[in-house]
């Protein structure tokens, strides 16, 4: 018995080493994500529980399980979050390829941009406001329909919390992804492009990947509004909490 101690306060003390550094933070996140990957095909593509969700969950059951905390994980992980800029700068790839679709439509996406972005924000910050939440966690709320790289940003510059709203952001691109087409059909609306939409704007980048398993058409709308969605709102938040504050 007295080696199966030494060795597991060999293990603990290699951790906490390991915890130091990037290495051990980076490598738990990596392979959370490829299970969560590996679970989403094996369950064949389920929308309700995307990678991201999964491999949240694991990472989170990882952190509980080894004897670290979640400051550590979060300093040694903290360059994959700067990896969120060049992703937020890659917005404007999907905007400029489907840029014909702008032309022909302009005046219908502006109408429902300059609609339904503000509700997708105001919605929530007004259900929060009623059930008595503070200044903070309505914050980190109101940027829950873009996706996570503006989500964090905003939420920051605003003074809310930015893992909230990127938990916020999930919870909300698997509910828009599950749901659109149900109610789209319950509807009887069956136009690709607008169902893309709504998807986009409401769900980002978690909904947009279940676009395009519908079509190349849904999927293209959808990246379309995920685009315009996140920058009008990262202009509209600031500008509006700065005209209240």
């Amino acid at each position: 018995m007295d080696w199966l101690l030494a060795l597991n306060d060999t293990l603990i003390g290699l951790i906490l080493h390991l915890a130091d550094s990037p290495l051990l933070p980076v490598a738990m996140t990596l392979v959370a994500f490829q299970i969560g990957i590996w679970l989403f095909n094996r369950l064949k593509h389920p929308a309700w529980l995307p990678p991201i969700v999964s491999s949240g969950l694991i990472l989170v059951g990882l952190i509980l399980l080894m004897p670290i905390d979640y400051n550590q994980y979060f300093q040694g992980a903290r360059w994959i979050s700067f990896l969120l800029g060049p992703a937020t700068v890659a917005l404007a790839i999907p905007l400029f390829l489907q840029f014909h679709h702008i032309r022909q439509l302009f005046m219908p996406i502006t109408i429902t941009l300059f609609i339904g972005a503000p509700l997708a924000a105001g919605l929530s910050l007004a259900i929060a406001w009623m059930l008595g939440a503070d200044l903070t966690v309505i914050l980190s709320l109101a940027p829950k329909s873009v996706t996570a790289p503006i989500a964090v940003s905003l939420a920051e510059i605003l003074g809310g919390i930015g893992g909230l709203a990127v938990g916020i952001v999930a919870i909300t691109g698997v509910i828009g992804s599950v749901f659109t087409p149900i109610i789209s059909r319950w509807l009887k609306c069956e136009d690709e492009r607008v169902i893309g939409f709504i998807m986009g704007m409401n769900g980002h980048g978690i909904a947009t990947a279940r676009a395009f398993e519908i079509s190349p058409k849904t999927g293209a709308f959808s990246s379309l509004a995920m685009g315009l969605t996140g920058i009008f709102t990262a202009i509209l938040l600031p500008l509006c909490y700065g005209l209240m504050s």
